[in-house]
This record gives C-alpha cells, structure tokens and sequence, in this order.
C-alpha cells in the first residue's frame, strides 16, 4: 500500500463518530405505532439547519456507479447544513470522508456501509460524493435549503486510491 492509499473499512458508529451518525435500525431505540402494525426506530440522525431562512429538503439522488480502485480527487462540505443518505435498494457503495486540518481535508477515510445503513454526516465535514459502486443506486437524502452558500469544494494536488 503506497502512502495515498486509502483502505476501505467497515461503516461502524464508533469509527464514524467524529463525521456525523450512522443511521441503521440495528440496536437503536424503537417502539410500536398505528395500533401495533409498525415499528418506529425513532431520531436516528441530527438534522443540522444552519442560516437564514434553512428548510430541511428531500431528494431522491440517482447516482451512476464507481468501480474500484478509485481516484479520490475531489471533497466538498456543507457549512450551513447537515446531509443524510440512505440507500433505496441493495448496491454497495461508499461513504468518503476527511478530518478538517487548518481549514482543508486531512487525510480520507473510506466505509463500506452493510445493506440497511445510512449515515448523517454533520455539519462543515469534508465528504467525497456520492459514490455507489457497479450499478446505478437511489438515495433519499435529507439535507438543507434556503439561501446563503452551502457548498464548499476542495480538489486535491494528487489525488488518493481508494483500494479494497
């Protein structure tokens, strides 16, 4: 493994923590609605809204796949709101994400989520995009609306190789 490697891991909520919650009905709490016929797994993730006039928004994003190994040389974050993705079918794909270092990404993390896992990643976090891997995939995503600028980009000078 060269030093612009990056290994992907497993999508866990202890090693995700400092980037936001990953979402999944595994061991969270729940309790019974409409008359005993549903299961409620309640506040799985903070919907952060942060500006003037913020709404939250929610999308359906289509993503075209990635094949691995995978030039990372892209990261954005959102300083004025939170951005939750949940997965609509089966496809594998990957949560990109990078500690902030003196106003830039440090070096990237990659998760591989297991079927039924979403994450919320937290406010001004430096994440890759979207990244389904071998089909096309759907996502409900909840994030922010309303005026001011929430998108922040960063490309890097070399980029990194996300491998298995």
């Amino acid at each position: 493994m060269t030093d612009r490697q990056i290994r992907i891991e497993p999508l866990t909520a202890a090693a995700f923590a400092p980037f936001g919650q990953v979402i999944e009905t595994e061991g969270a709490y729940h309790y019974p609605i409409n008359a005993g016929m549903t299961e409620r797994y309640h506040d799985l993730a903070r919907v952060e809204l942060a500006g003037t006039d913020a709404r939250p928004l929610i999308s359906i994003f289509r993503g075209k796949p990635y094949t691995l190994p995978l030039s990372l040389t892209l990261v954005e974050r959102h300083p004025l709101g939170s951005q939750a993705f949940y997965p609509l079918g089966a496809t594998p794909w990957l949560v990109i994400v990078a500690p902030e270092e003196g106003g830039t990404p440090g070096r990237p993390l990659a998760f591989a989520p297991a079927p039924g896992q979403g994450v919320n990643i937290a406010i001004n976090t430096w994440h890759g995009v979207l990244t389904p891997l071998d089909h096309h995939a759907d996502f409900l995503v909840i994030d922010r609306g309303g005026p001011g600028n929430n998108l922040e980009e960063h490309r890097f000078a070399e980029p990194w190789l996300v491998v298995r």
